[in-house]
Formats: C-alpha cells, structure tokens, sequence
C-alpha cells in the first residue's frame, strides 16, 4: 500500500530530516510511529499521504509513483487516506454533523444521512449531532475528528498523536476505535510518544509493529505486540 525505497526527505533551511528510509506499510497492517520530539513523525505521516514530497528515492502509493501523480492524481490519493490530527479543526459556525460531513461537500459527492447518523452513533457522538464544536470537549472532539476522517471510506487511517491532548480513558476509547477499524481491513498508521498507548494495543489483541525514528531513519523495533 505504501512502499518506501532509500527515500530521503529535508526540509530547505536544513539537511535531510529522514533519509534511507526502506520500507513497506502492507494493506490491512497497524503500525505505531515512535521517536522523539522534533524526529520527523509528522513529516513521515505527511510524506505517507503526499503532502510532501521525497526529496531523493521512490515514494510509491497504491501502486502509483507519488512523484509522478498530477494534482488530480494527488487529490484521488489523498480520497483513499484519512488523517486524524493531534488538535482536530473545526468550523466553528457549522454544527458537528456537517463538519464530518464536510469531506463529502468539498468532493460533491452526496450525503447519505442514515450512514452519517450510523458513524456519529459509532463513535459515540449521536447526541451531539447539533452541537457546534466549541462546546465540545477534547474527547468529543477526536471522535468527531475520526468520523470526519472515515466519511470518504479511506483504506488507510492515519493518526498524529492523536491521545496527545486525552486522558487516558479517552485515550483508550480512541484506540479501541482505531483497531475496530483495523479488524475491519483498514490500514492504521499512528504517530505517538505515549508507550502506554502501544502497549495497551496488546490487551487489545491487535497485530501491530512499532516503527522508531533513530538517527534520521526508521526502522521496525522489534517484533510484533
């Protein structure tokens, strides 16, 4: 789904922030990203959905060439992944439901409002359907995030430290989502500092690899949870 080969990634003000980077993100797999602060997590994540580009190697996507993707390429990419940030946005003058369902406004496509109701009941969120996104809390918020970032139906779900902000039961709410998205066929990609996190993914019995950052590469640490 995601192939990496000998890519190396910088930033113009300075030199390479990732580099040699050879590896695979098959479909349906769950990895964690680790490493410290500052290490490139956010960087591989938005390599991985093709908001920034390789500066050396080949980036391949479902099968495609990213460096060789036109706009409307890049665009239909981008349809098939999801992205769940650390500090979800919102339009504030738009009550929840029609914030997640703002993917499908901006792509012209129709709203099926059973289905919408559906994701909002499944990430505990019916209730505040009407709610505008300045009464919620942090909580409310990521789930909110997460139904906004599945509404396209993407086979790849990516998460930047998305429990940053979240105690740890919400924390868990969060993850347990995400791996019934797993168990589903999704792919799932989370950048995180939390180990708790990770190791709370083995109650979970989930099949998950963890990926750190160290001395500008990422590799595989250890085996699977």
């Amino acid at each position: 789904m995601i192939e990496m080969q000998d890519v190396t990634f910088g930033y113009r003000e300075g030199g390479a922030l990732l580099s040699g980077m050879t590896l695979s993100l098959p479909a349906g797999s769950f990895h964690f990203l680790t490493g410290p602060s500052g290490s490139g997590k956010t960087s591989f994540l938005r390599l991985c959905y093709a908001d920034l580009l390789p500066s050396s190697g080949q980036l391949s996507a479902f099968g495609h060439d990213v460096g060789g993707l036109s706009r409307d390429g890049i665009a239909m990419l981008r349809r098939k992944i999801g992205v769940l940030h650390q500090d979800a946005q919102f339009l504030d003058h738009l009550p929840v439901a029609e914030n997640v369902a703002l993917p499908l406004t901006v792509a012209g496509q129709p709203i099926d409002m059973q289905a919408l109701k559906e994701l909002l009941g499944w990430v505990g969120m019916t209730g505040h359907a009407r709610a505008m996104p300045p009464s919620l809390s942090g909580g409310e918020r990521q789930r909110a995030a997460l139904a906004r970032a599945v509404i396209m139906s993407p086979d790849f779900v990516m998460a930047d430290e998305p429990t940053g902000n979240l105690d740890w039961e919400m924390s868990m709410r969060l993850l347990q989502l995400l791996v019934e998205l797993n168990r589903s066929g999704k792919t799932i990609l989370i950048a995180t500092h939390d180990m708790d996190l990770i190791r709370a993914a083995r109650q979970l019995e989930v099949q998950a690899r963890v990926l750190r950052i160290s001395g500008k590469r990422v590799q595989l640490a250890g085996a699977d949870l």
